[in-house]
């Protein structure tokens, strides 16, 4: 425990074996003020996890070191702490988060928080800090992303991070799309057209965890995801996959609950897997899908692949997952080729994400 004010301290979270344990109290109490500062930040319910669900996202693994702290005000949880260093980088890279919810702010314990989380990082030889938030418009002047497309207003989230030093870097756009018998006949004469005109191409489907026979192309793909995907400023390290990389993510997935739908593109004359969609989502079959990654790889660009795998993936998923309202997902707003085939799909913003960027000293 670290006192942060006069009645605020700051806990680490100490992680049960289960999120049904007799020690799961303050997994529950975390979940509680995760899912709160969402709704309060963003508006909406799709993002939100149950401690069952979140528990494998906060355990450490050969990929990333995580660490996560409650803030408590006296004995009640009001907010929380994330830090997780990246291995891909030797531990220089880590993404943090700081939640606190609404009616307590104001009282330095934001501030006070994250310069001890930040001390943390600092002593693990962490040099980067990198941190992604939803921005609410209340009417702010707004601050232009350097990449020249997109901006957030500056909110209390804005307002708060430049303070304590970081840079906006990127500009995310969120957006979603609902599935109903007029957005699946579009999508189905999408994917009709993508492939006559990807005679080249196959699609390829499966379910995680993946294949024996997929593994190899699929890591490959992963790896260029990581290196290819826009990031403007923020400097996200390049990620190395194999098979042992893939049956961790695989099984972090599954350990969730989720069930994840994997489309790709092969091209007929080599075999070889170029392209692929991810969509997933939880237990309940009425949640909201997520459609996670979406790449083709440079070299098999020009053919129709992205929209090939987005709208092949929606058509079979809706199929499998009758009961799922929508899709969401996010893109860099200068990823304008990925927002071209968004946009023809009938997808719509519904919100803007932040890329923030602190170096330490």
């Amino acid at each position: 425990m670290i006192a942060l004010t006069a009645s605020a301290t700051l806990h680490p979270l100490v992680l049960p074996a289960r999120a049904d344990a007799a020690d799961a109290d303050d997994l529950i109490s975390y979940a509680r003020v995760r899912n709160a500062s969402l709704i309060e930040t963003t508006g909406r319910d799709d993002e939100l996890l149950d401690p069952a669900a979140l528990l494998p996202l906060l355990r450490s693994d050969t990929d990333a070191t995580r660490r996560q702290w409650l803030i408590r005000d006296g004995e009640e949880t009001i907010g929380l702490g994330v830090l997780n260093i990246l291995a891909d980088d030797d531990g220089r890279t880590a993404f943090v988060t700081i939640n606190i919810l609404e009616r307590f702010w104001g009282r330095g314990l934001g501030s006070a928080a994250l310069a001890r989380i930040e001390q943390v990082a600092a002593d693990a030889g962490v040099r980067k800090l990198l941190l992604w938030t939803q921005h609410t418009d209340h009417g702010e002047p707004h601050l232009d992303s350097p990449t020249g497309f997109g901006s957030v207003p500056q909110d209390h989230h804005a307002r708060f991070l430049i303070r304590h030093g970081f840079v906006l870097e990127q500009v995310d756009r969120v957006s979603v799309l609902e599935f109903d018998d007029g957005s699946m006949s579009a999508l189905a004469a999408l994917r009709d057209e993508a492939q006559r005109l990807a005679s080249d191409y196959r699609v390829v489907q499966w379910m995680l965890p993946t294949p024996p026979e997929h593994i190899a192309r699929y890591a490959w793909m992963k790896e260029h995801m990581s290196t290819d995907a826009p990031d403007a400023g923020m400097g996200m390290p390049a990620e190395s996959w194999d098979a042992e990389r893939i049956a961790r993510h695989d099984a972090r997935h599954l350990d969730r609950g989720n069930t994840v739908l994997v489309t790709a593109a092969e091209h007929v004359a080599t075999g070889e897997l170029c392209a692929y969609n991810e969509l997933a989502i939880g237990s309940r079959p009425d949640e909201t899908t997520h459609q996670e990654d979406t790449l083709v790889l440079s070299a098999h660009r020009g053919h129709r692949l992205g929209m090939l795998v987005k709208t092949a993936g929606l058509l079979t998923w809706t199929q499998q997952h009758p009961l799922s309202p929508r899709v969401i997902t996010f893109n860099a707003e200068e990823n304008r080729p990925m927002l071209n085939i968004n946009e023809a799909m009938g997808f719509t913003p519904i919100a803007y994400e932040g890329a923030w960027r602190k170096d330490l000293s």
